[in-house]
């Protein structure tokens, strides 16, 4: 067995060698094999640099179907057997190393692109032959009414020696005589062919317009007409023809003969119905694809008053285990079983199932009562799914999560009809899957808002459209402002200033909270270094200090130590004048590798603060071991202090957490005090500092050089 070649040449000649045994045998040339296949070989470059290209060429491919008419395969065989070459050998050959699911998609689109190019290249030669014909015809006319011996001579040498079938029929459709190649196309006898008059020709798929223009032309108002036409053959299989039909007149200018020329597009014809179905079929599980699902979903959307649609979009659960645990090949098996029942479901007029993509399917149902039948089919699509599938002897439970949208047609583009739907597949798999959600427009807005969040948020980090507020740190007990928080905010073009809830889980979920969060830090810190040099240390208030946020992401971040001493070192501000807070939540269950950073920062005079302290399930015993100073009540132990005196349970559970504290060293900041009663409440609980509305809302950084001085001279 001879060593399969090594190099992209090798193997492309390789491939050249292939097809031209395959289509030597069917071409009509007078070179031999070997020079023939060099002949095909530049026309294989062609291909395999297509098959390989970023973007999609179809009219190089096109060029190359046309190059085999100007290589004399004008056999339809020839096509075949090409496009059985491609389909098999110029993804093996020429993009071993590539995707093969990728090129073998590429692959078909060639051979569509070549199937076009080829015949259009064919139909022109053919329109030239034809016209050659007419001309001769037409030259020649005068031999079929006087009978010229010259003239009949080539006429005759035309009319026998064409490869396109050629039929001639007086006024009433008489036939009067045809060429060996049209007894061919239909199989049957020259008598059989002359006994039947044009107009027995019938067909069912007869274009409108085509005896419209029969008509026309044997009244004398139209010279040729060209059409496609089906006939019928005496076997009862169907020929389809390019037709093209010319009047002769005779030398006074008298319509005398109607002259039929016949190109057999059958081979063809089968061919592109081959390639429309693959273009518009999965290959894996055989049901309509995007594409087709498209054309059905925008047929359905354009329908007429009173007419309505239902769209069941479905993903699988979990179907990304199935394919990490079994491999690919189980789960395109099961996929194939999910497809199968998912066709069972939709068996009603009007009704189809189409795959997406991946694990995702779609069901459309459409007519004028849409609302009840969309539901219906949900749960069947749902009861489908509840019989285990065997794959590999092992019983899979398959669940999948559903979107639904329904209304009238006319109102949505197929687009928005998809993305609704698919947003609320997702609202269904978000609330824990296993189930089906109706589309709600008000969710839909919101799902669209998020998203155009999402991707707005890089920009609008290098745009600057971010800006920071500060909400002041008050002492209880002198009432002076010992620093502030910073809080950013985004001032977004069409939504307007957005709070850090709107886009921070945004920014987790993207990872730009690091670069975020490293803006935020570096501005924060460059603004105590602007208080500092105000005030400066020896402040009846002392120094001022900023507080930070930090996010679980940011935690993490490796950089999180180096980033941190660089903007101090590089903004000249001393470690203390800097607290990081960190949420209760994000520490809970934390190992040593993940407080090591906090570690060292507090190591250097940085403070840490426990953020939102109460919310989770608060370990106390934990506490010795986190690196905190600070902790922060939430919000939620202030509420029960709007009257003086307050509920005494809750402040025996606040006074229980300010007396740990303070035992441990740490100081006590609460969080929301929005009247004076609170404050005063919290103050003879011992808590150290507080911030909210009774000192002041979040504001810039001038607001809180107002409060300080209030402060010093109060």
């Amino acid at each position: 067995m001879s060593a399969e070649p090594d190099g992209p040449e090798d193997r492309l000649r390789r491939f050249a060698t292939i097809w031209s045994r395959a289509v030597f045998p069917v071409t009509s040339t007078s070179l031999t094999r070997r020079e023939f296949e060099e002949q095909l070989l530049p026309l294989a470059r062609r291909l395999s640099e297509v098959l390989l290209a970023h973007g999609f060429d179809a009219e190089e491919a096109r060029q190359v179907g046309a190059a085999l008419i100007d290589a004399h395969c004008t056999d339809p065989e020839a096509l075949t057997r090409t496009l059985d070459c491609v389909d098999a050998y110029l993804a093996l050959y020429c993009g071993a190393d590539g995707p093969q699911d990728e090129l073998r998609m590429r692959s078909s689109r060639i051979q569509h692109a070549m199937a076009a190019g080829f015949a259009q290249a064919l139909r022109e030669r053919t329109l030239a032959e034809q016209e050659a014909i007419a001309q001769a015809a037409l030259r020649a006319q005068g031999v079929v009414a006087q009978a010229l011996h010259a003239s009949e001579a080539r006429f005759r040498a035309v009319f026998e020696g064409a490869a396109i079938g050629i039929g001639i029929a007086d006024l009433d459709g008489n036939v009067l005589q045809v060429n060996g190649a049209l007894l061919r196309m239909f199989g049957g006898s020259e008598q059989t062919l002359r006994s039947r008059n044009v107009l027995e020709w019938a067909h069912p798929e007869d274009a409108p317009q085509t005896w419209r223009l029969y008509e026309e032309l044997v009244r004398g108002d139209r010279e040729h007409y060209h059409v496609e036409k089906a006939f019928n053959r005496s076997d009862g299989t169907v020929l389809w023809t390019n037709l093209t039909v010319s009047l002769l007149r005779d030398p006074d200018g008298e319509p005398q003969y109607q002259l039929a020329l016949m190109e057999d597009t059958t081979e063809r014809r089968l061919l592109n119905l081959r390639l429309r179905y693959e273009a518009t079929h999965d290959a894996l599980t055989g049901l309509p694809n995007r594409t087709l699902f498209f054309e059905r979903l925008e047929k359905a959307l354009s329908a007429g008053e009173g007419q309505r649609f239902g769209l069941c979009y479905l993903d699988l659960d979990g179907f990304k285990t199935i394919n990490d645990s079994l491999g690919h090949s189980a789960g395109d098996r099961l996929l194939v079983e999910v497809a199968d029942r998912l066709q069972s479901c939709a068996t009603a007029p009007g009704e189809m199932v189409a795959r997406l993509g991946g694990d995702e399917f779609v069901a459309l149902t459409t007519g004028r009562d849409t609302q009840r039948e969309v539901d219906d089919l949900a749960d069947r699509i749902m009861n489908a799914l509840v019989t285990p599938i065997s794959i590999d002897g092992r019983e899979l439970l398959v669940r999948g999560s559903i979107g639904i949208v329904e209304g009238p047609a006319g109102e949505r583009t197929p687009a928005e009809v998809l993305r609704s739907a698919d947003i609320t597949m997702y609202r269904a798999k978000s609330a824990g899957g296993n189930r089906s959600e109706l589309a709600d427009p008000e969710a839909d807005a919101r799902a669209i808002t998020r998203h155009g969040l999402t991707t707005a948020l890089p920009a609008a980090l290098d745009r600057g459209e971010f800006f920071i507020e500060y909400q002041p740190l008050v002492h209880l007990g002198d009432g002076s402002v010992r620093g502030a928080e910073a809080l950013v905010r985004w001032l977004h073009p069409q939504h307007g200033v957005l709070g850090p809830d709107r886009f921070i889980p945004l920014a987790e979920h993207t990872g730009l909270i690091v670069p975020l969060g490293r803006w935020v830090l570096e501005e924060s810190i460059r603004q105590a270094r602007e208080w500092r040099e105000r005030y400066g240390d020896d402040s009846a208030a002392g120094p001022l200090r900023i507080n930070v946020n930090l996010s679980p992401c940011q935690l993490t971040h490796p950089g999180l130590v180096q980033d941190t001493v660089e903007i101090l070192e590089r903004t000249g501000v001393a470690p203390d004048a800097l607290c990081l807070e960190v949420t209760e939540s994000a520490l809970i269950g934390a190992d040593d590798d993940l407080l090591k950073p906090l570690r060292r920062l507090a190591e250097m005079g940085v403070d840490i603060a426990l953020d939102d302290f109460g919310t989770g399930y608060s370990n106390l015993a934990n506490l010795r071991r986190l690196p905190v100073s600070i902790l922060k009540l939430d919000r939620s132990f202030t509420q029960s202090m709007q009257q003086f005196p307050a509920d005494p349970v809750d402040l025996k559970i606040v006074e229980g957490i300010v007396s740990l504290a303070h035992s441990l060293d740490l100081a006590v900041t609460v969080e929301g005090v929005e009247t004076g009663a609170q404050a005063e409440q919290l103050r003879i609980l011992g808590c150290d500092t507080a911030q909210g509305w009774y000192y002041a809302r979040p504001g810039p950084p001038e607001r809180l050089h107002e409060l300080a001085l209030v402060d010093a001279t109060g």
